[in-house]
């Protein structure tokens, strides 16, 4: 694995809640003390959050985005020295050590291969990827030039999760066989819009990239891209990952299921988004087909409730052979016995000792030469996950998956959908196995 040799990285963890001011001191420091140099690809809105994770403990050099206006704000937040709206200036600087990638969807499998073919390491937002064959073949990318990739799932570097998942393992409610993850929140309605002519300050071409070409719709641009299947993956994909993910984790399941459903629609909605608003997807592995060794995973979207399980957004509750635990990345941890009496929650035997975020523990994994938290097969696998829900309730069909060859079975529609169309005429940026 790569590993910084021109500086060595010394992690103490991070600063929170920075004013532009106070950060560009903090990234001042860091440049003194020879810390690693960073790119940011994206300086939107999920930009800031993570600058705040990377405080005190890497430079950012470069801000990359086509909006300008957007660039110009990171730029003077951060402290980067270089804007840029082409990301390939980034890669092609030497002293660039990781990039973090944090753009719409339908980039980021195509920025992060680029990134590891050019040797940065790299930090990408959840979803890693647009559909499921971009997100093999960053898996693929990663591997082959040895780089870390972590992924934005920062649930695995959440002490309480972790907490949860380590008495899940030590059988606090026994085998655990099903779980259910749940995305519940109200999502404004984006309206009706036409095509119209891009802001000035928008190179709208960059911004659409390898996806096919739409003309620009105020709609269907900042935030809202997330609603549009050219650019997004809908909210399963979006607040949906995070859980699945916990959900996966928790059921100790690997690699592809064997079943995929999920029925779903727009109930409530009366907008321009694609995307479903409220849905329900099955997934369900077989394990080796003896009792107790089924795994069945959950997942409940409805985007335009306010009624809450647990009062809690986000969620996920696993029913085990002994009982149910419930856990909350907002905060909530609670397990009840099988005869639905709460039990107090038992010390893990496991001795936590993560980084005090995500941010942290990608750059530690670097000059650990080992896999992050949230490395990208993790990462891919609980993708895998969205990809496959969005087409069952596109095609409006259960899916027969074949995890050796990664392919669906027998729905030559549904498997074409494993991947997407690019741009007519080819872009520099369309990732090839």
């Amino acid at each position: 694995m790569q590993s910084l040799t021109r500086r060595k990285l010394i992690v103490r963890g991070s600063a929170v809640g920075l004013s532009a001011l106070s950060y560009a001191n903090v990234a001042q420091a860091a440049s003194d003390r020879g810390l690693p140099r960073i790119g940011f690809i994206g300086c939107g809105g999920r930009s800031k959050s993570l600058l705040q994770g990377f405080a005190g403990e890497a430079t950012v050099t470069w801000a990359c985005d086509p909006d300008q206006q957007h660039a110009a704000a990171f730029q003077k937040l951060s402290g980067a020295k270089h804007v840029t709206d082409d990301l390939r200036r980034i890669l092609d600087d030497r002293s660039i050590d990781a990039v973090v990638v944090a753009t719409p969807d339908h980039w980021h499998a195509p920025a992060s291969i680029m990134a590891c073919d050019a040797g940065k390491h790299v930090y990408v937002e959840k979803p890693c990827s647009h559909n499921f064959r971009e997100g093999r073949m960053l898996v693929h990318a990663a591997r082959r030039n040895n780089v870390v990739v972590q992924h934005g799932t920062q649930s695995r570097t959440n002490p309480l999760v972790v907490r949860a998942i380590n008495l899940l393992r030590d059988g606090v409610i026994g085998e655990v066989l099903v779980c259910k993850a749940w995305n519940i929140q109200r999502r404004r309605n984006i309206g009706h819009a036409k095509p119209s002519a891009p802001p000035a300050h928008i190179d709208y071409d960059t911004w659409v990239g390898p996806a096919e070409f739409l003309p620009f719709q105020s709609n269907r641009f900042h935030y809202d891209w997330h609603w549009w299947h050219n650019f997004g993956t809908g909210d399963i994909g979006n607040d949906g990952t995070h859980e699945i993910d916990i959900a996966r984790w928790g059921l100790g399941v690997e690699g592809l299921p064997r079943k995929a459903s999920g029925i779903g629609g727009k109930f409530y909605f009366d907008d321009d988004q694609q995307f479903p608003d409220t849905a329900t997807c099955v997934f369900q592995w077989p394990g080796d087909r003896k009792p107790q060794s089924n795994k069945q995973l959950i997942f409940e979207m409805r985007i335009w409730s306010k009624n809450l399980p647990h009062n809690c957004d986000t969620g996920v509750e696993f029913y085990g052979t002994k009982g149910m635990l419930f856990v909350s990345k907002r905060g909530k941890l609670a397990i009840w016995d099988d005869t639905n009496q709460p039990i107090a929650i038992p010390t893990s035997n496991d001795d936590l000792t993560l980084p005090k975020n995500h941010q942290i523990d990608f750059l530690q994994a670097i000059t650990e030469s080992r896999r992050p938290a949230a490395d990208i097969t993790i990462g891919h696998d609980s993708c895998s996950l969205v990809h496959l829900a969005n087409i069952s309730v596109m095609v409006g069909r259960s899916l027969s998956i074949d995890p050796k060859e990664q392919t669906i079975h027998g729905d030559p529609e549904a498997d074409a959908m494993l991947g997407r169309t690019y741009r007519g005429g080819g872009h520099w940026s369309v990732p090839h196995a």
